[in-house]
C-alpha cells in the first residue's frame, strides 16, 4: 500500500493563542474522514501536540489515563492524514479532516468510535 501523506500547516503562535485549552491545559479535537465526512472519533489535545499535529501532518493527541502522548496508528498501523485543520468559533473545539489508513479509527477494530446509538444494548 503506498502511504499517504498528510498536510503540515504554519504554526502561528498569535492562533494558537486563542484557543481556549481547558484548566487541565487540554481540548477536544474531533477528527472526521476527509472523503465522506464521517466522523471518526474525539481525543484530546493539549498545546505541544497540537503543534505536533500541525507540523507533522499525522494526528497526535495526549492521553489522560496514561500520561502521555501518542500518535494515532503508530502501534495499530490505522495512521490518519491530516488534510485540513480548523477551529470553532468559540476557539475551544478542534476539527480535523484526515484520509484514515488501515481499518479504521477505534481501537475496538470498528471504522469509527461512534457505532453504538442510543438505545441499543451495548455491552
Amino acid at each position: 500500500m503506498e502511504s499517504q501523506i498528510g498536510k503540515s500547516f504554519n504554526i502561528d503562535d498569535e492562533e494558537i493563542s486563542r484557543i481556549s485549552f481547558n484548566s487541565e491545559g487540554l481540548v477536544p479535537a474531533i477528527v472526521q474522514e476527509e472523503s465522506s465526512g464521517k466522523v471518526l472519533m474525539m481525543a484530546w489535545m493539549n498545546e505541544e501536540s497540537l503543534r505536533e499535529t500541525l507540523s507533522t501532518g499525522r494526528t497526535w493527541f495526549w492521553s489522560r489515563s496514561r500520561q502521555e502522548y501518542w500518535c494515532k496508528g503508530e502501534t495499530s498501523g490505522d495512521r490518519q492524514f491530516v488534510q485540513k485543520a480548523f477551529y470553532d468559533c468559540d476557539f475551544d473545539t478542534l476539527l480535523f479532516s484526515v484520509i484514515q489508513e488501515g481499518k479504521g479509527a477505534c481501537h475496538t477494530g470498528e471504522f469509527t468510535c461512534f457505532f453504538t446509538p442510543f438505545g441499543s444494548s451495548a455491552n
